[in-house]
């Protein structure tokens, strides 16, 4: 699974990918201190932690099965 978040007029930027065999990969400037990310087998969720108006974007998760 991988999460996306798009702020407004801004390109796409991955926050994390996950799957059920390994941890939680954030990308550099994302932590799991702000992006919760909990995962099932097959189900993720992303709870983003003390939001603030420098969180407004639209999320986008996206599976694989690779």
């Amino acid at each position: 699974m991988f999460w996306y978040q798009q702020p407004p007029r801004k390109p796409l930027k991955l926050i994390a990918s996950t799957s059920t065999w390994m941890q939680n990969s954030y990308e550099e400037g994302y932590s799991e201190t702000k992006f919760e990310i909990r995962k099932g087998n097959s189900d993720s969720v992303m709870t983003i932690k003390n939001v603030t108006s420098k969180d407004t974007a639209t999320y986008f998760c996206a599976a694989s099965d690779r």
